[in-house]
């Protein structure tokens, strides 16, 4: 007669069955919420967008394909495509190699008080958007405003600017603003790549003969490469997504020149100054967001994945 293994008694398994009751039990309450706010709100976006629906009681008139249709045919939602991609090429262009030259800075032990400049570029991070963006559209007045004043002193410029209300001003403004709001998190993203970096692999390299600047291309960013690929996704996704800011500030204004698509999604779901709200349409412009997001993403990845190789080999 074969004995019953010591691991697989009664006991055993009734061991075994509490552990993974426990462990569901302690699951539950973020199944329930990621099900209630993650994905709940993502599978009706997709079914509200097949409805024209004023957002009370439930979706009667169906449309189909047609709110799709009215938002690739309207220049208004081309419009907020482009202004929505320029705030993510002004961070890939300009935040991301910028954080990385800061970061290489303040990461030497040369620089005395770099704990309190870390600090310093971090602190629009965690400062509210609303509040900073109210604050610069103050600053940045072409009446009384501070920064006006002081060109104005200064004889760089001989009438005010209207930053925030020239069409042709307000949208770099705006992506200069987001740029030094966002810079501090890209910061600590390079910093905490930079001191991933073995310091055997300096040691050796400088008993090599190996100079800073060759210490850079040899050492650092062949070993901060695989994270400097998650960083720039997560950099253009950030980017992507600006709302806050654009709504305190100019609200999409001076004549839709600064409307992002997060924005156009808001005034057609909740702007009171529209005649109705239009939840389908806003839901629908909603996907097509998310799925240019995704398209966009995924065209990155066979460059950032053949770059990566090409580090690593």
């Amino acid at each position: 007669m074969t004995a019953v293994p010591a691991q697989r008694t009664p006991s055993w398994r009734r061991r075994r069955r509490r552990a993974v009751l426990w462990g569901w039990l302690f699951l539950t309450p973020l199944v329930v919420l990621f099900t209630a706010f993650s994905l709940w709100p993502i599978v009706a976006s997709w079914w509200y967008s097949f409805f024209a629906w004023d957002g009370v009681g439930p979706p009667e008139v169906w449309v189909g394909l047609g709110n799709f249709a009215e938002a690739l045919q309207a220049s208004s939602f081309w419009n907020a495509f482009w202004n929505s991609f320029v705030f993510s090429l002004g961070a890939l262009l300009v935040e991301f190699p910028l954080a990385l030259c800061f970061a290489l800075l303040l990461n030497s032990v040369l620089l005395r008080g770099r704990n309190l400049y870390r600090l310093a570029l971090f602190l629009p991070v965690v400062a509210t958007t609303a509040v900073i963006g109210l604050v610069l559209a103050i600053m940045l007045a072409p009446v009384g405003g501070v920064v006006n004043e002081a060109l104005l002193t200064l004889g760089i410029v001989d009438r005010p600017i209207n930053f925030l209300g020239d069409p042709d001003i307000a949208l770099p403004t705006l992506v200069g603003i987001d740029i030094w709001k966002g810079f501090g998190i890209t910061l600590i993203y390079w910093l905490a790549a930079i001191q991933t970096v073995p310091k055997d692999l300096y040691e050796a390299a400088r008993l090599d003969g190996a100079g800073a600047r060759q210490q850079l291309v040899n050492v650092t960013l062949p070993v901060v490469m695989p994270i400097a690929v998650v960083i720039f996704l997560l950099t253009f996704q950030r980017s992507l997504n600006t709302f806050e800011l654009v709504q305190a500030v100019t609200g999409g204004g001076p004549v839709f020149a600064t409307d992002v698509l997060p924005t156009y999604i808001y005034r057609y779901a909740f702007d009171a100054e529209m005649a109705a709200p239009r939840y389908g349409f806003a839901c629908a412009v909603g996907v097509l967001f998310g799925l240019f997001t995704l398209i966009i993403t995924l065209m990155q990845s066979p460059a950032l994945a053949g770059r990566l190789r090409r580090s690593a080999s």
